[in-house]
């Protein structure tokens, strides 16, 4: 969990956890900016998809450590994958919507991207042969 004074968005300069435990995290600052942003007719839709595809992306990624198959892993990654740049996309628009809020979504649109683009190494290296 975040601690009050460790803001979300230093979670890019701590990597010493593994991808559990920085998706749960990166899941948790999403609904922690989530709340920051005013309610209204436009940023109300924008703050559901932000927080179905934010938290969705540690949500697959246990279901992929669960995988009973190289193929049910791959599947479950390559919609971490997808997840992660779909939140990219939300964090773009709420960005644009509320303009004060927009380092702070670029902090954490980092961290999806970094995110999407470990999901996408993670899924060419589960496609690869096993080198005998």
């Amino acid at each position: 969990m975040l601690n009050d004074d460790e803001p979300c968005v230093r979670m890019s300069e701590k990597r010493t956890y593994d991808l559990m435990e920085r998706t749960a995290r990166f899941g948790e600052a999403v609904i922690a900016f989530a709340r920051k942003i005013p309610k209204d007719a436009v940023t109300l839709p924008l703050i559901r998809q932000l927080v179905r595809a934010g938290t969705s992306v540690g949500a697959n990624n246990c279901e992929a450590n669960d995988a009973v198959s190289r193929k049910d892993f791959r599947h479950k990654i390559s919609i971490c994958k997808k997840e992660a740049s779909e939140t990219k996309y939300w964090f773009q628009m709420i960005a644009t919507a509320v303009p004060e809020l927009k380092q702070e979504a670029r902090d954490l649109w980092q961290e999806a991207n970094e995110l999407h683009l470990i999901f996408g190494k993670s899924f060419q290296t589960a496609g690869k042969e096993k080198q005998a």
